[in-house]
C-alpha cells in the first residue's frame, strides 16, 4: 500500500462506488462529492498524492476546482473523469495541469493503471 491517499471528487454515487471498489484494497481513499469539500481535504490532508475528479459537477465545474488546486498544489497530479468524450475538454483539462483523462464508463484495469502511474 502507498502511504499517499486518493482524493476522490464525483457528484454521482455511482461513480464514487465504482472508484471506491475498484481503488480500495490497494490505496486508502478519500471519498467527497463535491469541488468545495475537495479543496477543504487538500488543505487539511498533506498526505494526498493524486485526485480523480469528474469534470462536471454541480454549483462549482470539474475544471474550476482544477484551477484551485492546482494554484495551490502545483506538483499535485489530478486525473480528471468525464462522460463527456470532448477533446476540447481534454485539452482545456491539460492546459489547465490535469495530468490525465478518463472517460466514463471506464475499466477497472485503465483506473489502475492511471492510478499507478500518476500517483506520486
Amino acid at each position: 500500500m502507498s502511504n499517499k491517499k486518493i482524493l476522490i471528487v464525483d457528484d454521482e454515487e455511482g461513480i464514487r462506488e465504482s472508484l471506491k471498489l475498484i481503488l480500495e484494497e490497494h490505496y486508502e481513499l478519500i471519498v467527497t462529492d463535491n469541488g468545495e469539500q475537495a479543496l477543504e481535504c487538500l488543505k487539511n490532508d498533506k498526505n494526498i498524492g493524486l485526485v480523480l475528479m469528474d469534470i462536471k459537477m454541480p454549483k462549482v465545474n470539474g475544471l474550476d476546482v482544477l484551477k484551485a488546486m492546482k494554484a495551490a498544489h502545483p506538483k499535485l497530479n489530478i486525473i480528471m473523469v468525464t462522460g463527456y468524450k470532448s477533446v476540447e475538454t481534454a485539452a482545456e483539462a491539460s492546459k489547465l495541469g490535469a495530468c490525465g483523462y478518463i472517460v466514463k464508463p471506464f475499466k477497472s484495469e485503465e483506473i489502475l493503471e492511471s492510478v499507478k502511474r500518476n500517483l506520486k
